[in-house]
C-alpha cells in the first residue's frame, strides 16, 4: 500500500451543511466555464457559483435579468465537467422560479438534470419560503439568498444598496432555513446584522459583503482576479490583476507579429 495523503473527497451538501458544525469556514467562488472551474477546483474552494452574475462579467449586460435558464445551464455543465472536488450551484435565474412552487421545481430539476450540478440558489425574501419547501420536498438542494437581491434590482435601485431591516433580514433568513434551504447567501448586509443572523441559524451562512462573521465568503471570480473594472464595492478585495497581464501579453504579441519577431526559428517546424 503505497503512502501519501490521499485526495481529498468531493465537497456533498451534507458536508457542506455539516462544516459549521465543525467550524471550519467554507469558501464559493463564480465559475462560468471549464477552463476557470478547473482552475479553481484545484485551488480548492468548497463550492462553484454558476452565478446569473454571468449576464454582466461573460455577457456584457447591466444586470443579471436577461440570463435565461438556457443560458445557465449551458454554463453549468461546463463547470461540473471542470469541478472534480467542488460542490456546483447554480442560480435559479429571474422569473424561472417566481411563478409558482411548480415553476421552480420544473426548472430547479432540469438544471441539475442536465448539468449535473449538486444544488440550485434562489433570491429569496419570506415570501419564497413555500418555493424552497416544494423544493427541499422533492430533494431537490436549495441554498437560500437574502440581503441585496440582484433580480430585484428594479426595486432597490441599485446593485449596491446595502440592506439595514434587521427584523425583515432575520425574518428572511429563517423562513429560508424552516422551508428547508441547506445554507444561505447573506448580501450587502451591515457586519452586526449578519452576525446575528448566523448565530441563529443552524445552516452555514455565506457572506459578500456581509463582513467576516459568516460561515463562508464568496466572490464573483472575474472581480477578485482584476479582470473586470468599474466596480469597486468596498467589500471587494483583488487578489490578482490579470486583466493588465492579459492585454500586456496581448500587446507584446501584436507588437512581435508586425515586427517580424513572432513566429521566430524556436516557433516554427523544420523539414
Amino acid at each position: 500500500m503505497s503512502g501519501g495523503a490521499s485526495a481529498p473527497r468531493p465537497m456533498t451538501v451534507p458536508a457542506f451543511r455539516n462544516a459549521k458544525v465543525e467550524g471550519r469556514k467554507l469558501t464559493m467562488l463564480t465559475a462560468y466555464d471549464w477552463l476557470w472551474a478547473s482552475l479553481l477546483d484545484e485551488a480548492g474552494v468548497d463550492g462553484l457559483l454558476v452565478g446569473d452574475t454571468l449576464g454582466m462579467v461573460v455577457q456584457g449586460r447591466e444586470s443579471t435579468l436577461p440570463v435565461t435558464l438556457k443560458q445557465i445551464i449551458y454554463h453549468a455543465e461546463m463547470v461540473v465537467r471542470g469541478a472534480q472536488q467542488a460542490l456546483v450551484v447554480v442560480d435559479l435565474p429571474f422569473m424561472t422560479f417566481q411563478v409558482s412552487p411548480r415553476q421552480a421545481i420544473r426548472n430547479a430539476g432540469r438544471i441539475l438534470k442536465q448539468s449535473g450540478a449538486a444544488a440550485v440558489k434562489l433570491e429569496s425574501s419570506a415570501q419564497q419560503a413555500k418555493t424552497i419547501e416544494a423544493l427541499a420536498d422533492v430533494d431537490l438542494p436549495v441554498m437560500g439568498h437574502v440581503g441585496m437581491r440582484p433580480q430585484s434590482v428594479r426595486k432597490f435601485g441599485r446593485m449596491s444598496a446595502i440592506q439595514r431591516d434587521a427584523e425583515q433580514l432575520m425574518r428572511d433568513a429563517l423562513a429560508a432555513e424552516q422551508a428547508g434551504a441547506f445554507a444561505i447567501v447573506l448580501e450587502l448586509i451591515p457586519r452586526e446584522i449578519a452576525r446575528d443572523i448566523t448565530a441563529e441559524l443552524s445552516i452555514p451562512t455565506i457572506g459578500i459583503g456581509a463582513g467576516p462573521d459568516c460561515d463562508g465568503q464568496v466572490l464573483v471570480t472575474p472581480d477578485m482576479l482584476g479582470l473586470t473594472t468599474g466596480f469597486n464595492p468596498k467589500y471587494l478585495k483583488r487578489y490578482a490583476d490579470i486583466r493588465k497581464a492579459a492585454i500586456d501579453a496581448a500587446r507584446d504579441y501584436v507588437r512581435e507579429v508586425q515586427d517580424g519577431e513572432f513566429p521566430d526559428a524556436a516557433h516554427s517546424h523544420g523539414q
